[in-house]
């Protein structure tokens, strides 16, 4: 789809984008970058970066691929440190790295849990921690009255809850709140805006592949709020929070699923509700009104 918004809103602006060589958080760098932004982009398989890159060089994004995992320290401190000396600056930071699978809770193995935990929250955590330096007013590289932005992304499993992925709920849980105190202590002390976004189920996506089936989806197709949206949905979301139209946005997880989350069963039908309606508005009618129903 073509975008609403002008081609240069992100000129100039650097981006490191972890968990951008696929899916959500590829077409998040294909986005900051087709918008302006040189985009560095990190994850683990050497080869899925260089594939990226090359399809974002393709486009014409000034681009780079950084080998990384965002669980450890060194690697993060290195990935932040090399975005900012091959471009010279550093302005976005998107956590979009992720990992989930479906398993019961009583089949889940301490370690199962505690791999997600740090994938998706120390690992955001540990991103921003590093990325401090540079994302604050008066940072290296930085101007002393600007600022950065950090993006990172969720989900909207803990909203209530999700059968088979408490791993994951108890993760996005706690990334969640990790971007209101970030956004909280840092925009206050640095100027750094901080803020989610929680995608829903997404269509061409290991989240969707991985986690629902083909009889599962089959199902959720049915259901009027359960449509799927496209990647290029949550970049959009993304552009709007890295450019200066969400200069004022701070702590906040900007959900983008078209209200699935909203979504439960229907216990009546519309006819059955607009029948009971007329049965309740009769009765009014023909009861007395202002009397006291009490013998007391």
């Amino acid at each position: 789809m073509e975008s609403p918004f002008r081609a240069n809103i992100l000129k100039g602006k650097v981006a490191l984008v972890t968990g951008g060589g696929s899916g959500i958080g590829f077409e998040i760098s294909v986005q900051l970058g087709k918008h302006g932004a040189s985009v560095a982009i990190m994850g683990r398989r050497k080869h899925v970066l260089d594939s990226a890159v090359d399809v974002l060089r393709s486009h014409g994004i000034s681009a780079i691929g950084l080998e990384g995992d965002v669980r450890r320290e060194d690697d993060a401190a290195r990935t932040v440190e090399s975005t900012f000396k091959h471009f010279g600056r550093f302005d976005i930071l998107v956590n979009a790295a992720a990992g989930n699978f479906l398993v019961p809770a009583q089949d889940l193995s301490p370690n199962g849990f505690r791999t997600v935990i740090d994938i998706d929250s120390i690992g955001t955590f540990i991103m921003c921690h590093e990325a401090l330096k540079y994302l604050k007013k008066g940072g290296l590289g930085k101007d002393p009255s600007t600022g950065g932005t950090i993006i990172n992304i969720t989900a909207t499993l803990h909203y209530g809850a999700t059968w088979y992925q408490i791993h994951a709920s108890a993760a996005k849980a706690a990334i969640d709140s990790i971007t209101r105190s970030l956004a909280l202590e840092w925009g206050e002390d640095h100027g750094i805006l901080v803020n989610g976004i929680a995608p829903g189920a997404i269509e061409d996506t290991a989240g969707v592949s991985k986690l629902a089936p083909e009889e599962v989806l089959s199902k959720i197709k049915e259901k009027p709020l359960y449509i799927f949206g496209e990647k290029w949905d949550i970049a959009m979301a993304a552009l709007y929070l890295a450019s200066d139209a969400g200069k004022f946005v701070n702590g906040t997880v900007l959900v983008v699923d078209g209200g699935q989350w909203l979504s439960t069963p229907r216990l009546l039908s519309k006819d059955a509700v607009r029948q009971l309606s007329r049965r309740q508005e009769t009765r009014s009618r023909v009861a007395p009104t202002g009397l006291p129903q009490s013998k007391l």
